[in-house]
């Protein structure tokens, strides 16, 4: 009998990336991949563990399909991501419903893995965190097939304070842009139009392999592969966004004109207990020139409110920030107390309740500050990349450079037989606070 595997991802899109890795290698071994998981035999959830929120979310789902053993067709439960690569022991100890586990470096012996775990075995596969994405490997898109993510690296050296990363992927290590560029050229013979370049600190890339910062260098060669008409930049990190990046940025017209630049904090002192590079003046400098050089520019970025020492003047100087800066598109997260990490032994922590209103302040502030941006954007004519038909409101919908996949808003759009996944010329006529509306231009 062929086994019937099923692969849940939580987290982050880098998870996704090694998800559809492990699909892929599944696939290849001849198992039969299913949507379903009330058909599946075996199950793999490759986990989060960023945050206690995500943590508790990767236990509850592993409880939950665990309890398929009982009610459906599941033979074995693997367990991969970070959360195995972090708490390994814990997770075999006090959750006997595992049937093996399987580190964020060694995901690519998946099917040992499983075949260990069918026979009963128990296997724990958690060495160093650091994967090779040199080595070819057959993979499993499962996002929309004009759209696709890519790790341009893996790690994280900037030690900031809050930040579990580098325990559980290890130190920052950059792909080669002849692995990167072969990979992308695959996914757009398959049809892939969008690429998405993913890293925890995509700014910081080819420094360890070359001579300087590459990810200038390596966007316009991404650019040239035939096919590719979008490229998204995800997780700059703001001490390494440099004149020259912002230039390619503003000069390549497949480079979308679209910043994710995760500031975390706006206030000197708490950036400097969180060890971030830079300062508020440092920020506001940089945002302005990349405004001032990269016209339309949407910038997107995420705060962490309610890290320890953080007083009631440093949020609303925080919320002064936000008000003036007013960013396209911002998350907010409020801290989360993570072990083994310096921040997790300060001083003055804050109560969840008080870092929960803080978050949701913000987030409320920024729904004004949204719909004002979007109001910015009706009367232009912009690409939009249509994804869906609503036939219910006779509609299609779509985004546009300036909005990331699953993330950020979307167009709803009037036409006739436009094509899912190609590039429609859209007159946007109407915004509301996360989204617009427009008509096709012949």
């Amino acid at each position: 009998m062929t086994e019937k595997v099923k692969v849940v991802t939580l987290g982050c899109e880098k998870n996704l990336v090694d998800s559809e890795i492990m699909s892929g290698l599944v696939f290849g071994r001849g198992y039969e991949l299913v949507e379903d998981k009330e058909e599946a035999t075996v199950i793999i959830v490759n986990t989060c563990g960023f945050i206690d929120a995500a943590k508790e979310e990767s236990v509850n789902t592993i409880l939950d399909m665990a309890e398929l053993k009982q009610t459906a067709n599941l033979k074995a439960l693997i367990v991969s991501g970070c959360l195995t690569q972090r708490y390994k022991k814990e997770l075999m100890d006090e959750m006997p419903e595992i049937d093996g586990i399987v580190g964020t470096g060694d995901f690519d012996k998946i099917n040992d893995i499983i075949a260990d775990a069918l026979a009963g075995r128990k296997p724990i596969l958690v060495g160093n965190p650091i994967f090779n994405y040199e080595k070819p490997l057959p993979r499993r898109v499962t996002t929309p097939r004009y759209t696709a993510y890519v790790k341009i690296a893996e790690g994280c050296d900037n030690a900031c304070t809050f930040c579990s990363i580098p325990i559980m992927r290890g130190k920052f290590r950059s792909r080669s842009m002849e692995s990167v560029v072969a990979e992308i050229e695959l996914l757009a013979g398959q049809g892939v139009r969008e690429i998405s370049l993913i890293a925890q600190d995509s700014t910081n890339y080819g420094t360890d392999l070359y001579d300087g910062f590459m990810l200038p260098a390596l966007l316009n060669k991404v650019t040239e592969v035939a096919g590719i008409e979008w490229v998204r930049l995800h997780y700059a990190y703001p001490g390494f966004f440099t004149d020259e990046l912002i230039e390619t940025i503003a000069n390549n017209p497949k480079v979308c004109k679209y910043v994710d630049m995760p500031l975390q904090h706006s206030e000197d002192s708490i950036l400097k207990r969180m060890r971030r590079p830079g300062r508020q003046q440092d920020a506001r400098i940089l945002i302005d020139k990349i405004r001032s050089r990269i016209p339309n520019v949407s910038l997107r970025t995420s705060l962490i409110v309610g890290f320890p020492g953080e007083t009631e003047q440093d949020f609303e100087n925080l919320k002064k920030f936000v008000s003036e800066v007013e960013f396209d598109r911002l998350g907010v997260f409020a801290y989360s107390k993570e072990k083994d990490t310096p921040a997790a032994r300060l001083p003055d922590q804050i109560k969840d309740d008080v870092k929960e209103f803080r978050a949701n302040t913000l987030m409320e502030m920024q729904r004004g500050i949204s719909n004002i941006r979007n109001g910015n954007r009706v009367g232009q004519t912009v690409d939009v990349l249509i994804e869906k038909y609503d036939g219910r409101n006779d509609v299609y919908i779509g985004r546009t450079q300036y909005d990331a996949p699953e993330i950020d808003g979307e167009v709803f759009v009037k036409g006739t037989q436009l094509k899912i996944g190609e590039l429609a010329k859209v007159h946007i006529t109407h915004s509301f606070e996360f989204d617009l509306s427009g008509e096709v231009v012949a």
